[in-house]
């Protein structure tokens, strides 16, 4: 029999489900959440209710919050089953799954006065957020972007904003002119000093209208660092089947995930918060050293073995890391070129942390996509690959394996895999972006232009040499014969 969950099944859930430990009702609100997707509900929500799972942080349950249109049919499903998920962790060769009940509501995204309201309530003591790399209306030198046309739009219309920015701004100018102490934002998202880019970006649109209430941010609203890791696939049909099938649950919006988790936090929070160090949460005074360990061999090893995967119509990442060619590509450049220049981690081996990434990435059960790991490069390639380079520049070491990456990346953004399929559109600037790869086949500067992505990285001779170099050899020769040119060479 499969249950369709809710409070009310809750009793009823199989003995190999765990469910809720403490009374729901006994919950209250906390934080709110921006972004309510898989990732959030499998790291900051799973942490949270472990928590509660021992009796601690009731008064710190999650109230999500959205911005987009898009987010109105996840809203729905988790109302339909009381904002309740089901969290799936697997490794290769077992799973577990348990039902999370710290989230208590959900604000209908969009509704800025609604989202804008409850924020100013002084039960509200942090601001959380994962609205993705791309979410942040940086340039192509990481700092804020006024010209964005989302940050015009609410420089303009201070009291009716659409941004996530925008609604905080309102919040804390109302908590400040009510008196209230102002909330800690912070945000889980995989950005270099995400903490500090945040506080750019806010202040950076309040001194477009406001510049009192971004000194007044400054100097009174914390934003601590942080670094979360846990690799979580979306959710489809092949997820909701395998719920229904292993453990009798009928849940529209499940999440699965690996088994390893992490998060790193600055300690930093002027009205409290949960006991993360409870269930596991390391705090700490300088996330940095962890961030950059974690954006250099996870992330842009995600990228690594993206592109090549894409290319050769490779479905899953463990199927990619089962290829020996690329899984080779991935250790060679890890090892050569990223892992060298990583500056000490405390209490940290920084080559077994690669080789635990490596199993990670290996394993079967997860069901993460080549697809997902390609999506929105524009973004993601300056903040995971771009900065690696750039290092390997300065520092007169190795970079071929990356200018490498960067030409599978334009290779694979020319819209075809080598079979000649279609790729589907898989960038908010995929329009722009197939035909500058097309043209980049013939004038590979044309793609190095870019200057959100590439900056002034185009004038590095070196670097556009080998760019130039490897997007040939992809276009002339395909991808299995240059991975293992590159392979083979010293």
């Amino acid at each position: 029999m499969t249950l369709k969950l809710s409070n009310a099944t809750l009793p009823d859930l199989p003995d190999t489900v765990g469910r809720p430990g403490y009374d729901r009702r006994s919950l209250s609100a906390g934080i709110v959440h921006f972004g309510v997707g898989n990732f959030h509900r499998a790291h900051q929500a799973t942490y949270l209710d472990s928590l509660m799972n021992k009796g601690e942080a009731l008064d710190w349950a999650l109230v999500g919050a959205g911005v987009f249109d898009g987010e109105k049919k996840g809203r729905a499903i988790l109302q339909a089953q009381d904002w309740l998920t089901t969290l799936v962790e697997q490794e290769a060769g077992h799973s577990d799954a348990r039902v999370l009940g710290s989230m208590i509501d959900f604000i209908e995204p969009g509704n800025a006065a609604a989202i804008v309201d409850r924020l100013a309530q002084a039960d509200i003591r942090i601001v959380s957020m994962t609205i993705t790399e791309g979410g942040y209306f940086l340039d192509s030198k990481d700092n804020f972007d006024p010209k964005h046309p989302a940050i015009q739009h609410d420089a303009q219309n201070p009291d009716n904003p659409k941004t996530v920015f925008g609604m905080i701004l309102c919040a804390l100018k109302s908590r400040r002119d009510k008196g209230l102490a102002p909330f800690t934002i912070m945000c889980c998202d995989n950005i270099p000093h995400n903490g500090d880019v945040t506080r750019r970006t806010l202040t950076g649109l309040a001194r477009l209208t406001d510049p009192a209430l971004a000194d007044w941010i400054e100097v009174n609203v914390a934003f601590p660092n942080a670094m979360v890791d846990r690799i979580t696939p979306a959710t489809t049909d092949r997820e909701r089947g395998i719920l229904r099938d292993a453990f009798g649950i009928d849940d529209g919006w499940p999440v699965f995930c690996e088994d390893f988790t992490q998060w790193v936090l600055e300690d930093n929070f002027p009205l409290g918060r949960p006991p993360l160090e409870k269930v596991g949460v390391q705090f700490t005074s300088d996330v940095i050293p962890f961030e950059l360990m974690k954006l250099r061999i996870l992330n842009a090893g995600h990228a690594i073995i993206a592109y090549p995967a894409g290319l050769m119509d490779i479905h899953f990442v463990h199927e990619a890391m089962e290829h020996p060619l690329i899984r080779a590509f991935l250790r060679k450049i890890e090892e050569e070129e990223i892992i060298p220049l990583i500056p000490p981690v405390p209490d940290t081996d920084t080559s077994a942390y690669f080789d635990k990434i490596e199993e990670r990435f290996s394993n079967p059960k997860i069901g993460d996509t080549i697809r997902r790991l390609c999506l929105d490069g524009t973004n993601r390639q300056p903040k995971f690959v771009i900065p690696a380079v750039r290092d390997a520049l300065a520092a007169h070491a190795r970079f071929d394996g990356l200018a490498l990456e960067c030409a599978l990346w334009c290779r694979y953004c020319a819209g075809t895999t080598e079979s000649g399929a279609n790729i589907e559109a898989n960038d908010p600037n995929w329009d722009v972006l197939v035909p500058l790869a097309l043209e980049a086949k013939d004038r590979p500067q044309a793609w190095l232009e870019q200057d959100a992505v590439y900056g002034d990285l185009a004038q590095d001779e070196a670097f556009a040499q080998r760019f130039a170099h490897w997007l040939d050899a992809l276009w002339k020769d395909g991808t299995k014969a240059v991975l293992t040119r590159y392979l083979e060479s010293s």
